[in-house]
Formats: C-alpha cells, structure tokens, sequence
C-alpha cells in the first residue's frame, strides 16, 4: 500500500498523539508502580510500628503487674511491722498480752543481740535481714498451751518469728487437789526476723 506524502503529512499529528499517549501511559503506569511500591513500604513500617508499640504496651502491663506484686507484698510486710527498726517494746507488749490472754503461770524470755543474717538468697542488694534470738521458757499443763502460744506471737507481728527449736520435759512435780500445777516446761528458741532497707534509711 502506498501512503502518499499529503497522507502522511495528515497521519503525522495522530502519530504524534499517540506517541505522547504511549509516553503519558508509560509514565503513569510508572508512577502508579512507584506508588504502590511506596504504599507498601509505609504499610510495612506501620505494622512494624504497632508491633513495636504492642511489644512495649506488653511489657509496660508486666512491669506493672510486677510494681503491683512487690507494693502488695511491701504492703503487708509493712502492716506486720516486719521493715523497718526492731520493735522490742512491742515484743516485750505482745508476750505480756499473751501471758495474760492465755493465764499462763511461768512464762520467762530474753532476746539475745541484733544479727545480721549472712547468707539469704535472691535478696536485693540494699536489703538486709537480721535476726535477734529470743529464749522462752515456759509452764505447760499440757503440750496445746505451747501451740497456742507460738500461734498468738506469729499472729502479734512486729517481726517474723521462726521457730528454730522447742523442746519439752516433764517437770516431776506431782499434782495435788488443790491447785493447778504444770507438768510439763517447755524451752524454745525463736528468731525474731526484721528486714532494713538501706536505701529508705538514707
């Protein structure tokens, strides 16, 4: 087929425009791939951000949780009088009330010196613990008396008591009509457990 040279003079706009058309359809087809290249990208870093941001509200909530835990247990050893200084005065309150409460004939102690308990696992290092050794003597009509006592000076708080050991004899004494007596004598030793935080003291 021959094209004559008005012919072509003609087609040569329409060549034009589809030139351009090709070209603008290019370079939008382009631009549409750099957009979506681009989209994806900050899809990307905006799932990484929230996992970033669950990741720290995670362990913000475990810290929380775990701040929760210690106050709780801060709390109560606060209540039993358990931090802080010895409270001898309230020992010396907590064994009369129970020699009274439980009308307990001989009823004897002392409370040895302040220690400082060497090896306790775990604790913190500005915390310490000490212990002071109290030595009981005590009458018993019967082992239950001894029971009840330990059970009311745990329940007295004002520190930690652990029973480290208690032994019971037989007094000998015979029984007369007359009068109670105790037939049995129990000697134990307790240790009276405070905590001290170092950095609250200062």
């Amino acid at each position: 087929m021959n094209v004559s040279a008005e012919e072509l003079r003609k087609l040569v706009p329409s060549l034009a425009l589809l030139v351009a058309l090709l070209a603008a359809g290019g370079g939008l087809l382009y631009w549409i791939e750099q957009e979506q290249r681009a989209t994806q990208q900050q899809l990307l870093a905006a799932r990484e951000a929230r996992n970033q941001a669950r990741d720290r509200l995670t362990r913000i909530a475990e810290e929380e949780k775990e701040v929760a835990d210690k106050l709780e247990v801060y709390r109560r050893l606060k209540s039993l009088h358990i931090l802080g200084e010895e409270q001898r005065l309230e020992w010396a309150d907590a064994m009369t009330r129970i020699r009274t409460s439980r009308e307990l004939l001989d009823l004897r102690y002392s409370v040895g010196r302040q220690q400082v308990l060497a090896t306790v696992p775990g604790k913190p290092a500005n915390i310490d613990f000490y212990s002071s050794t109290m030595k009981v003597s005590i009458a018993l009509l019967h082992e239950g008396d001894l029971l009840a006592f330990l059970r009311d000076l745990r329940e007295s708080g004002n520190a930690f008591y652990s029973v480290k050991r208690c032994a019971i004899q037989r007094t000998g004494i015979a029984a007369t009509g007359t009068s109670i007596v105790p037939r049995l004598r129990a000697e134990c030793d307790i240790d009276l457990i405070t905590i001290m935080d170092r950095a609250a003291k200062a």
